[in-house]
């Protein structure tokens, strides 16, 4: 189907071309005919990168009355880097449009006074993180008693990072005639709990549902030792060109050592971790997106919410703790449509791992 036959109208289209996105993906085809048209709570089930922000923000955009200068939208989003994005691709989403549209970001990192002052100018959509929120609201800094529409975005992500506590309290905050949109790759006891207390006849699409990582992801493994490791990731490295990527470690202190080691090999990477300073990470995501650099070392809950198109692949230096943070990680690379690899670095006593991790997400490895 076009995006036209779904029922966006051609300014929006337009400023979708401009941006490369010329078809629907399953999820925009599923999700926006229902958001458009149907007052419904809804949850969408989809992989990382099929391109669930266009599917709740072409609908959203839609909803809002520009000659009201209220708060009519809600977004939460786990990370400051996604909610950055996700409030730049709704500003070039309207770039055609004549309604005058606007969104703000609000997340930790950056000085909440700034924050308060922007919020002062007509709002209509606000792109938060929980925990930022929650400090605008006892601030009363922020309004929210008239959000037509609250969306959940990545809710599984949200609440892996621990925010349950914050989205009861802003769910509980802004109940009222709102519709709730619910986006997530996976759909674990915590989310349905959130369904079960604060959703009521809505409607459900999956896209995959037979599978919880992208299908246009191959999966391989290499066998490695300890003492090989970092041997075997430069011969990866080296053989994958000028492709880009990002290798996923689980501990801060092995994000840095490789990232230094990798540098010492003359490789073009920047490590992500948590103890870097807000200027520092931002510095470094700048210099990935703008392709300053080949590679990133990132570590799992630092990497949440990276939207970078074009990365060929993405590196376990060791498989992660939890099941999801392998969906996760592996999201990062084939995004819109692309195909990219997910690569495992294994010890042979890991083997097992690895068939869990076929069994449960439903794909299949092949060694490398």
């Amino acid at each position: 189907m076009t995006f036209k036959e779904l029922g966006v109208t051609p300014d929006y289209i337009k400023g979708l071309n401009e941006l490369g996105i010329i078809d629907p993906t399953e999820i925009q085809e599923k999700a926006i005919p229902i958001l458009l048209t149907e007052e419904t709570d809804f949850i969408g089930l989809a992989q990382t990168g099929t391109g669930k922000t266009a599917a709740y923000g072409l609908p959203i955009l839609n909803s809002v009355d520009a000659d009201i200068p209220l708060v009519q939208a809600l977004i939460l989003s786990p990370t400051r880097e996604l909610v950055q994005q996700i409030q730049k691709q709704l500003f070039r989403f309207t770039k055609y449009v004549d309604a005058r549209i606007f969104s703000e970001a609000v997340f930790g990192g950056e000085k909440i006074d700034k924050q308060i002052s922007r919020l002062s100018r007509p709002t209509h959509i606000i792109v938060a993180t929980p925990g930022r929120l929650i400090d605008l609201i006892e601030r009363k800094s922020i309004d929210l008693r008239n959000i037509k529409t609250l969306v959940l975005d990545e809710a599984d992500e949200m609440l892996s990072m621990g925010f349950k506590k914050e989205l009861d309290r802003i769910l509980q905050f802004t109940q009222g005639n709102r519709k709730t949109w619910l986006f997530s790759a996976t759909f674990p006891d915590e989310i349905r709990q959130i369904v079960d207390n604060y959703m009521s006849d809505y409607q459900q699409i999956e896209v995959n549902k037979d599978s919880l990582v992208n299908a246009n992801i191959s999966h391989e493994y290499m066998f490695t030792s300890i003492k090989n490791k970092l041997n075997v990731l430069i011969g990866l490295l080296e053989s994958k060109g000028e492709e880009r990527g990002i290798i996923f470690c689980r501990t801060k202190l092995g994000t840095q050592k490789i990232a230094k080691e990798l540098q010492e090999e003359g490789f073009s990477v920047g490590a992500l971790e948590g103890d870097m300073q807000q200027k520092e990470r931002d510095k470094v995501m700048r210099a990935f997106k703008k392709e300053n650099l080949q590679y990133l070392v990132s570590t799992d809950v630092s990497a949440r919410g990276i939207d970078v198109r074009g990365l060929g692949f993405i590196v376990h230096h060791q498989l992660p703790e939890k099941l999801e943070y392998y969906t996760h990680r592996s999201g990062r690379t084939a995004r819109a449509g692309k195909k990219g690899s997910s690569i495992a670095l294994i010890m042979p006593t890991e083997m097992q791992q690895v068939y869990e991790l076929q069994d449960k997400l439903g794909i299949l490895f092949k060694e490398v």
